[in-house]
């Protein structure tokens, strides 16, 4: 039996330099990234993000199935009204520290999962 291994487009994760993500030949200390894009992302406090600082990832079409957002170099839970922000839209929030949040992302691209990532710097 042969298998072939499914690969997805986009932007991938490839490893981390000092507070980044290399990203392809970038590397973003803080980065917003989709299957089609991967920006530069200077994030607000997290007990202050709101919508209104993810407005390319809830751009996307369609919808990502969930956010994958990495909170730095721990787990900080994010506020309670925007996880419920986002859930209003039909988009579910994953929070994690950023390297777990990076993993993941090319773990859920590979499985062709649309998904988008929102992840704060590394300490």
């Amino acid at each position: 039996m042969k298998m072939e291994r499914r690969s997805a487009d986009g932007p991938v994760i490839s490893g981390f330099s000092g507070r980044g993500f290399k990203v392809d030949e970038n590397v973003y200390e803080g980065l917003l990234i989709t299957p089609q894009r991967a920006d530069g992302w200077s994030p607000p406090p997290i007990a202050e993000l709101s919508e209104a600082d993810l407005v390319p990832l809830l751009s996307l079409d369609p919808q990502p199935e969930f956010l994958l957002l990495g909170t730095g170099e721990t787990l900080v839970r994010p506020a309670p009204a925007f996880v419920k922000a986002l859930g209003a839209r039909g988009i579910g929030v994953e929070a994690m520290d950023s390297r777990a949040a990076a993993r993941a992302w090319g773990v859920l691209r590979a499985e062709l999962r649309w998904v988008a990532g929102a992840l704060y710097p590394l300490a």
